[in-house]
Formats: C-alpha cells, sequence, structure tokens
C-alpha cells in the first residue's frame, strides 16, 4: 500500500510547508520511488478560481483543468509529476460535496456532521490519491495548527493514521524557531506551544521541522526534542537558503531528513541521485554568462506570488542560456502614467502575463508597442497575446479603437473577442476555458524553432480569443498566426514578421517549466533577450 506523509505547519503561515513537501517529493523519486502530491485547503471557496491574486497569489492550472493552489506548482516543478483535480482540496469542495450528497438523500435520513461526515470525506480525498503503483502520497494541510477552519482536517489525519498504521504514515510538522535580534537569542517556545496544540488533537509529530534565520545550536534541537516529544535526530534544521527555493532539497540531504522518512516507514534505502539537479543549482548561482533584465509588465506587480511561476519560469530559462534573469517589475498603469519609454528603457526583454479586467490595459498595449518599435524581444501570455494583437490592429493596421470585448464591447473592431463556447455561461467559478489543450505549429515559425514539433499541449485559463474576422487582414499586415487549435479552429500563437522575438501565445507556457526542464519558449525568449544584451 502507499506510504502517507503528512505536512503540518505552526506558529505563522508562509513557511514554507509546500516547499518543504515538494523537496521531498524529489528526494523520494531520486531515490527511484514514485510520488503524488496534495494539498488541502481550508477556505470556504470551493477554488481558488474566484481569488483576487493581491490576496491569493497566482491560480496554478493543472493539465486536467483544475484551478488550485500556486504550491502545487512547486509540486510540479520540484517533483516533475503532474498534478490532477484530486491534487487540491478546500472546505469549500469538501463541504460541497457532502452537502450535495445529503440534498440527494445520500446519508439515509442521519444528522450530517463535521464527525463523520465531513472527515470521512477528507479521509476518502486522501485515499484518492493511492493506489498500488504509487509508494509515497505526500499530503500538505493548509493554513496553521490552532486556526478553527483546520480543525476537521486534522481530525481526519488523525483518524486516518489509526486506520492506515502508524508505520504506513507519518506527520511532520514544520515550525518557526524565531531569532530575537534585540536579545541575540532563537526563542523555541513558540514551536513547543505549536506542537502542544497538535497533541490536544490527539496528534504528535514523527518529525520537525524547524524554519529559521540563523543556525540552530545543540542546546535548541535537545530542548525541542524534549518538549515535543521528537527524537533528537528528528528535528530537522530548515534555514533560510541563501541564493534559490531549489537549494533546499540538498540542505535536507545534508541532515538525511529522506533517510529518516525510508527508516521510519521501513522502505528500503535506494541510492540518491542529484547530479542533474546539483549541476542545475551550481549554474543558477554562478550565472556565468552574465545577467539579462527582463520587464514584467503586469496588473498584480505589486504581491509577487501572483506571478509565482512567470518569475520561476524565467528562472529556469536563465540556467539554460547560463544567465541571471533580473526582473524589473512594472505596473501597467504606471506606464499609463509615466509612459513606457521611462519605465522600459534600457530592458533586454518585455514580458506582459495574464490577467483579468481593464485596469492597466493600456499600459500593456503601450509595453507591447514599445517592444515592437524597438526591436525588443516581447514574450506575451494569455491576456499579454490579447494585448499583442489589439496593439497591432491599431497601429498597424489603422483600425482605430481596436479592443478587446472584455474591455470595451462597443469597440468598433472587436479583434479579441468571447469565446462562442462562453456566451451561455453565467456562474464564474470553474467555467473558464482550463486545462490541456492541443495546438498545430506552423513549420519555418519562431514557435516551431523553439518547439522543434508541430504538436504541442499547452495549458490554458481564459474566455476570449483572438477574432477570426480579423485574421486575414492582419496576416497581410505582418502578423504569422504560428499557431491554431485546429479542433476549434482557435489562434494561439501570434509572431511578428520583421522582430528579432516577438511571440504571444493565448495559453500558461509557465505552467510546464521547471528547472530541469525549462519551457520552449521561455528559453528562446531569455535567449534573445541575451542576444539583444550583447
Amino acid at each position: 500500500m502507499s506510504k502517507h506523509i503528512f505536512v503540518t505547519g505552526g506558529v505563522v503561515s508562509s513557511l514554507g510547508k509546500g516547499l518543504t513537501a515538494a523537496s521531498i517529493a524529489l528526494l523520494m523519486k531520486q531515490r527511484g520511488y514514485s510520488v503524488k502530491m496534495q494539498k488541502l485547503d481550508p477556505y470556504l471557496n470551493v477554488d481558488p478560481g474566484t481569488m483576487s491574486p493581491f490576496q491569493h497569489g497566482e491560480v496554478y492550472v493543472t493539465v486536467d483543468g483544475a484551478e488550485t493552489d500556486l504550491d502545487l506548482g512547486h509540486y510540479e516543478r520540484f517533483s516533475g509529476v503532474d498534478c490532477t483535480q484530486e491534487s487540491n482540496f478546500t472546505s469549500g469542495r469538501i463541504y460541497s460535496n457532502v452537502i450535495s450528497r445529503e440534498r440527494q438523500g445520500g446519508y439515509l435520513g442521519k444528522t450530517v456532521q463535521v464527525i463523520p461526515h465531513i472527515t470521512n470525506e477528507i479521509k476518502d480525498a486522501i485515499r484518492a490519491m493511492a493506489s498500488d503503483d504509487v509508494d509515497f502520497v505526500i499530503t500538505e494541510i493548509g493554513g496553521t495548527v490552532g486556526d478553527i477552519e483546520s480543525l476537521p482536517f486534522l481530525e481526519a489525519i488523525r483518524q486516518f493514521r489509526q486506520e492506515v498504521g502508524a508505520e504506513n504514515c507519518i506527520f511532520m510538522h514544520i515550525t518557526l524557531v524565531p531569532y530575537i535580534k534585540a536579545a541575540g537569542e532563537l526563542k523555541t517556545k513558540p514551536s513547543q506551544q505549536s506542537v502542544g496544540i497538535l497533541r490536544t488533537i490527539g496528534i504528535i509529530p514523527d518529525m520537525l521541522v524547524c524554519r529559521c534565520e540563523v543556525s540552530l545550536e545543540e542546546e535548541h534541537k535537545e530542548k525541542l526534542a524534549l518538549f515535543c516529544n521528537v527524537p533528537r535526530h528528528l528535528v530537522i534544521e530548515e534555514k533560510d537558503v541563501e541564493n534559490s527555493i531549489y537549494e533546499v532539497p540538498l540542505d535536507l540531504v545534508k541532515q538525511d531528513l529522506d533517510v529518516y522518512v525510508l527508516e521510519r516507514l521501513g522502505m528500503h534505502v535506494n541510492r540518491l541521485d542529484l547530479t542533474k539537479w546539483r549541476k542545475m543549482v551550481k549554474t543558477l548561482i554562478e550565472h556565468p554568462a552574465g545577467e539579462v533584465e527582463i520587464a514584467v509588465v503586469g496588473k498584480y506587480i505589486s504581491l509577487v506570488d501572483s506571478y509565482k511561476s512567470v518569475y520561476e519560469s524565467l528562472t529556469h530559462a536563465g540556467i539554460a542560456s547560463q544567465v541571471k534573469v533580473k526582473v524589473r517589475m512594472v505596473e501597467a498603469e504606471d506606464i499609463e502614467k509615466l509612459g513606457a519609454a521611462k519605465l522600459l528603457k534600457g530592458v533586454h526583454g518585455i514580458l506582459v502575463p495574464g490577467g483579468f479586467g481593464d485596469r492597466g490595459i493600456e499600459g500593456m498595449i503601450k509595453a507591447a508597442a514599445y517592444a515592437r518599435k524597438n526591436n525588443i524581444p516581447y514574450f506575451g501570455i494569455c491576456l499579454g497575446m490579447q494585448c499583442a494583437v489589439t496593439e497591432f490592429a491599431r497601429n498597424v493596421a489603422k483600425l482605430k479603437g481596436a479592443n478587446s470585448s472584455e474591455f470595451n464591447e462597443d469597440s468598433a473592431h472587436c479583434v479579441i473577442d468571447l469565446m462562442e463556447e462562453q456566451k451561455s455561461v453565467t456562474e464564474k467559478g470553474g467555467t473558464m476555458r482550463l486545462g490541456a489543450y492541443d495546438c498545430a505549429v506552423k513549420s519555418g515559425t519562431k514557435a516551431f524553432k523553439a518547439y522543434k514539433r508541430k504538436k504541442i499541449s499547452e495549458r490554458h485559463r481564459h474566455r476570449y480569443e483572438f477574432n477570426n474576422e480579423y485574421r486575414e487582414q492582419l496576416e497581410d499586415l505582418g502578423l504569422i498566426i504560428s499557431g491554431v487549435n485546429s479542433e476549434l479552429d482557435l489562434v494561439e500563437i501570434v509572431e511578428l514578421k520583421d522582430h528579432p522575438w516577438y511571440v504571444a501565445g493565448q495559453f500558461h507556457p509557465e505552467f510546464q517549466s521547471t528547472p530541469l526542464k525549462p519551457h520552449p519558449l521561455f528559453r528562446d525568449f531569455v535567449k534573445a533577450s541575451l542576444v539583444r544584451r550583447k
């Protein structure tokens, strides 16, 4: 049967539970074991698809069309294993399933309660990940121990361990050991209290992973072991890394975390091969080819996590070219006020990512125009592609007032329009064009040069598309349609004919990039930016 690793967090949020879980997945996989990953989130939204990027960060889209937490991006980038609909359950989804079943008479007249009905539904979600061909299921519990909304999930995993046996299950608790600068001391009390809360629920952690700014002394580890009832060698230090999150697995290996997990679960300690990972991290730190500066012109720049996968994909592309990618974060609204030349001068490439709503759109369009007129490499993603088409229609095709019907339904030239299948949709959650779709790539284009194949598959999250009524007119003026979904005849990729590198896609390539396998379009975009720098 599958072995289960449950990752909980205490004291504060944003401790890096997702990164720790992803690092463990990488280590298990590199020891020859199969892994699946999952996150259980306590909020009541059915999924994060309708949540503001300013509050929640980016929405990560899986191959099968689930709108999920951004931690799933870390899972895929570290482990190389695709996540699915079963990889992210929220309280909203769990409760919706239970209430729907109750309305259908599925509980045969019983009083429906948190225990056992909600906890049973949570356990079913965990079991959905397990199978004969999966060695490890790693489940992260979102939120912080002590939060009232997390209690059903913690109770569910307590019950789950009783059912599958302690030999098949590990509780790993990530906790903060803060450094009080004025006193010059690390404090273990918050971690002791966090574990104390877990123990009142009936969960005793098997391992303690301590997040800290400065290294733990032996006295700290001994105190944590004593008061948290954890063996001394299973108190693991997870100190802030100096250069990149991709160093985290290497730091954990030095302390034999993966070995302890395998021994605790009765699994053979196979040989670990991190050769490629170590080489990648070395290149990332040293970046022997120097530095390129990329401007990311977005609507949600003030929260870094809003474009998490975009920034990571740029890093991956930099590794491929052995160059450090310096990101200049530019608010689209600032371009509207101050102009593109002032804010984009000197950059080696311009990237316009996805988004929704009309705020900042004119700034994105001006960024696309600046890149086109000044021969600066341009990469448009989803909304960034729509802005590129709108700019071309306005300034090259001279279609006055050209726009997207998302922003101006009364425009004389809606070069971007609502997809036909979306016109009857009224609900917001989970109703966009989501997940992976095929795309035929035209030979002789920059897209084909990047992908090196005629058929690709990319993940989508949008409602609006290129309006085919303008296709022939724009193509005649130099806009190249280099990628099309043949089944629905949807334009997926556009390029400019006489430009060093100007490519935009309706999909989200950032969801398929990893540090060991950078996405082809990101890779070639950074290469082109390096040429621009030289």
